[in-house]
């Protein structure tokens, strides 16, 4: 007995055993993964952003200013259990970005696809450039795509099993993207929009939808306190970040051309194909729902300047759902019934998983740190493309900033720490160490205990709310400021030295100074002024 995927309320009986369904073999190509990013995940250095939810994590509250809580979290389990090493700090990444892989080809199974479909949208998702590069380095992003697809994935068996208490799931891992990543209401709102948009908008009569809400709502609830009890820091740092203009703003043409670019160019037809089967297929007609969802996503990550990266967790459903359409059409099937494949078609499913492989292997190097930095920078020169920029400030740096960022640090600590060094051994007990932005000030907390360097201070994000830590500001080391302004706020200023040159860094040759003599009282009364959130 087939089932009728055009009615989501009949399943057949028959469900194929694990090893048939192809799922073992998927199981495999994640297990592949992840050891692959095991094993390169220690080649460059620790990422700034790293420093930031590492040093968060060491501070643990129900939110911070650039970002909910949960990755924090898990970083803090994840030290004490794994340890500090780089592949110790990236195995929740490599073990998410593995997973994923699992999570597509799942959905495939749930839109009709069989073997063929399972794997080409799990390879889909192997290769994918965004996808890799999450399974390389600690980051909000790394979890963001298994929760959009866990929210897509509830929501698709809610329709098919005509069983709405799969809502509430729903709003569960709604509810914990909230807490990871804020974007995913976007998401949120574009399945509702989707729903509204399509005949499963009946679905609002039933009270599971609700509780799903509901859900999200308490789980978000104490992350949504936090920010009301400190007047909402995320929403004033991007109101700073928009106002600087410190993001590049992409023209339609370049954003959707870098939308091809996150999963792959071979991707492209694919996820395509999946887009206009979601939106037009008869077959997939009660899952339309999830064709809107991107659209309606698209577009309000365009108008409201959105990184081209803050779309890449919605891709995996469109995968599989393309697969299956491929899969469908290379096996001669229509509207789910199988018939007999066209002997002078089935050469296409090798081919084009080779394809897939082949040209993924090509674009590695691009995310995960296969190469030397100067393999890299020769390697970049046979691409056909340059690669995208986000912020004007990365367009500086020799390598892209997801691995310059990875270099530098240590330079910049050995300097703070010859600073360091400097002080008698009385006086270190009020002497602070101040950093500019969330990488030094991180850096210096985390690279630094090895030097016997305190925990550092910073007015930007969330350092800020974290205060001066009792110190009165007569003695402190103070990173990459103008010597006029620090003479402004000192008696004394000493020029230690500038940080050794690391030529693939994006932070360069960084000076530090010792100050003493504060002119301007006690440094809480300081303090409200050195805010900087951007």
């Amino acid at each position: 007995m087939v089932s009728d995927p055009s009615n989501p309320s009949r399943r057949s009986p028959d469900h194929p055993s694990f090893l048939a369904s192809g799922l073992a073999i998927i199981w495999l190509i994640a297990l592949v993964k992840l050891l692959f990013h095991i094993y390169f995940n220690n080649r460059y250095g620790y990422f700034r952003d790293e420093f930031d939810y590492m040093s968060c994590g060491d501070h643990l509250a129900w939110g911070y200013v650039d970002q909910p809580p949960l990755i924090p979290f898990l970083i803090h389990i994840s030290r004490a259990v794994l340890g500090d090493s780089l592949r110790a700090i990236r195995f929740i990444p490599a073990l998410a970005s593995s997973l994923l892989v699992v999570q597509t080809a799942a959905l495939a199974r749930e839109f009709g696809g069989r073997r063929f479909a399972l794997l080409l949208s799990a390879v889909t998702v192997v290769i994918a450039p965004q996808y890799l590069s999450n399974g390389s380095l600690l980051g909000t992003n790394c979890l963001e795509p298994n929760l959009w697809m866990g929210c897509a994935y509830f929501a698709l068996l809610a329709i098919k099993r005509a069983n709405p208490r799969y809502w509430l799931w729903f709003g569960v891992v709604a509810g914990l993207g909230m807490q990871e990543k804020y974007s995913i209401a976007v998401f949120g709102f574009a399945i509702v929009v989707g729903l509204l948009l399509t005949p499963q908008r009946r679905v609002f009569l039933n009270p599971w939808i609700w509780l799903g809400g509901l859900a999200a709502f308490l789980i978000f609830l104490p992350n949504l306190l936090w920010n009301i009890h400190y007047h909402w820091p995320f929403v004033e740092l991007m109101h700073n970040i928009r106002a600087e203009g410190r993001d590049v703003v992409l023209p339609f043409p370049q954003y959707f051309l870098q939308q091809t670019l996150l999963v792959g160019p071979i991707t492209a037809p694919i996820w395509l194909t999946g887009l206009l089967a979601l939106l037009f297929s008869a077959r997939l007609k009660p899952y339309r729902f999830l064709g809107w969802s991107y659209l309606v996503c698209f577009m309000t990550f365009f108008v409201l300047h959105g990184k081209n990266y803050y779309l890449a967790p919605v891709y995996p459903m469109l995968l599989a759902a393309g697969a299956v359409v491929i899969e469908s059409a290379i096996e001669g099937r229509k509207e789910g019934i199988p018939e007999d494949p066209h002997p002078s078609w089935a050469w296409l499913k090798p081919v084009s998983i080779i394809l897939v492989l082949a040209a993924g292997a090509y674009f590695v190097p691009i995310t995960v740190p296969v190469l030397s930095p100067n393999g890299f920078l020769a390697y970049t020169k046979h691409l056909p493309f340059k690669l995208p920029v986000m912020e004007h400030a990365h367009a500086r740096a020799a390598l892209p900033q997801w691995y310059a960022d990875q270099f530098g640090w240590e330079e910049i600590v050995a300097e703070t720490a010859q600073a360091w060094n400097r002080i008698p051994a009385a006086d270190r007990a009020d002497c602070a160490i101040f950093a500019q932005d969330y990488g030094q000030a991180g850096a210096i907390d985390f690279l630094g205990r090895r030097s016997g360097l305190p925990p550092s201070l910073s007015g930007h994000q969330t350092w800020w709310l974290w205060g001066p830590h009792g110190y009165s500001g007569n003695c402190m080391i103070v990173l990459d400021d103008r010597r006029e302004k620090l003479e402004d706020l000192w008696n004394h200023v000493e020029y230690v030295g500038t940080s050794a040159d690391n030529p693939y860094a994006l932070e360069k040759q960084i000076d530090v100074f010792l100050c003493r003599g504060a002119k301007f009282g006690t440094l809480d009364q300081l303090w409200p002024q050195i805010k900087h959130w951007r």
